[in-house]
């Protein structure tokens, strides 16, 4: 791996904060005139690429977190069904009726459904992970679950099957559009 200068290094160690190419360069020290282009220049170097990969490995070694313990977790989330917590029975029960035959209430035996928490003891783990709350109101007992559609929506991002169509209009104010090539790569060895 190529040697990183005090700035790129500087940068590599910013944008591990936040992954924020922009932002990782002003605080890095380059130029904030030029902080987008050389942020979005430098993630292209492969000696940076590599010290950023490496950085990133040894996080995931260091908090024993990896990319598949949050998808396993989100997964927990996005593939969780209501009826995991609770399920609708029919019963029968003993119920005053009006019979219109003798003008009087008799006692019937009805069926009527109700609907049944599943103890959470019986609960498998995984199922559990993904309960916010249980909470007793004066309707009844309510279960809070993450968020179904947020745990769905993270996970075909990381998979890459949304991709984001974005359309600009107006008049951009480019600062460096008049300036050539040559001009440019002045610039950004001025910054290193």
């Amino acid at each position: 791996m190529a040697k990183l200068t005090k700035k790129q290094k500087k940068f590599c160690d910013e944008y591990l904060i936040d992954l924020n190419a922009t932002q990782a360069a002003i605080r890095a020290g380059y130029s904030e005139k030029t902080a987008r282009f050389i942020g979005a220049e430098n993630l292209t170097k492969p000696n940076i690429q590599e010290y950023i990969q490496q950085r990133m490995n040894e996080r995931e070694k260091r908090t024993e977190i990896t990319q598949d313990m949050v998808l396993r977790e989100l997964a927990k989330i996005a593939f969780l069904n209501g009826s995991d917590f609770a399920k609708v029975v029919t019963k029968p029960r003993k119920k005053m009726v009006w019979n219109d035959e003798i003008q009087e209430y008799e006692e019937k035996e009805v069926e009527e459904q109700f609907v049944e928490i599943i103890d959470t003891d019986l609960l498998p783990d995984d199922k559990k992970a993904a309960i916010v709350s249980i909470k007793e109101t004066k309707h009844g007992i309510v279960v809070e679950t993450c968020d179904k559609l947020k745990a769905l929506e993270l996970i075909g991002r990381h998979l890459g099957m949304f991709k984001d169509k974005i359309e600009l209009s107006g008049q951009v104010n480019n600062p460096f559009d008049e300036l050539s090539v040559e001009e440019l790569k002045k610039l950004i060895v001025d910054e290193d």
